[in-house]
């Protein structure tokens, strides 16, 4: 999952959401740094993806990447996914996205101190262009995979995605609202779980 899903599969809770968002940005000795609900929103964002990763609907949008696109397939299918909850977003909450995006960015930017330097440089630009709320719109995917595209090794054409995602958004979007609601169950439980692994509540 990518950062808007990330952030929604928090639940409104805090420190949940800041170790869910910055996950990515904290691996091996850092970890040791964070304790009870930060770590559980850590916790809680791998477990998301390992769960994403691994679905047959998933994998089933990224058959249609696979050809083209090979490993970078994973990264897009979840850029997608935020482009859809993005443009569907009054089906999954009552709080209009733009409030729950400036939300997302102040409760960041409270906790920045605590994270690592390498998200705090990211977010800076995530703010400044608004990544969240404008990955509701085709333009919005395509500014961020062009970026991702300039920063891989290889050739990733990752860049030419959005095509494909113009090409083929009925079956994305049949995949995205089948998988969505289970990976949103999933989220739930397993948040109870890791909370009562990690003391939090």
């Amino acid at each position: 999952m990518n950062f808007l899903a990330h952030a929604y599969l928090s639940f409104g809770q805090e420190e949940i959401l800041v170790g869910n968002f910055a996950a990515d940005f904290i691996k091996g000795k850092e970890l040791r740094r964070y304790h009870g609900e930060l770590l559980t929103g850590i916790m809680l964002h791998r477990e998301i993806d390992a769960f994403t990763d691994s679905h047959p609907l998933v994998k089933a949008g990224q058959s249609y990447l696979r050809p083209r696109f090979r490993h970078y397939s994973t990264v897009i299918t979840d850029i997608f996914f935020d482009y859809f909850l993005g443009k569907h977003w009054d089906q999954f909450s009552s709080i209009p996205l733009e409030t729950f995006v400036n939300q997302t960015y102040d409760i960041m930017d409270r906790h920045l101190p605590e994270l690592p330097g390498s998200f705090g440089e990211m977010f800076y630009w995530m703010k400044k262009q608004n990544w969240l709320y404008h990955y509701r719109e085709i333009s919005g995917i395509q500014k961020t995979l062009s970026g991702l595209s300039k920063r891989t090794v290889f050739d990733s054409k990752m860049d030419e995605a959005p095509e494909l995602l113009l090409e083929k958004e009925g079956e994305f979007e049949t995949i995205f609202f089948a998988f969505f609601r289970e990976l949103e169950t999933f989220a739930r439980e397993k948040l109870t779980q890791l909370r009562q692994i990690h003391g939090s509540h």
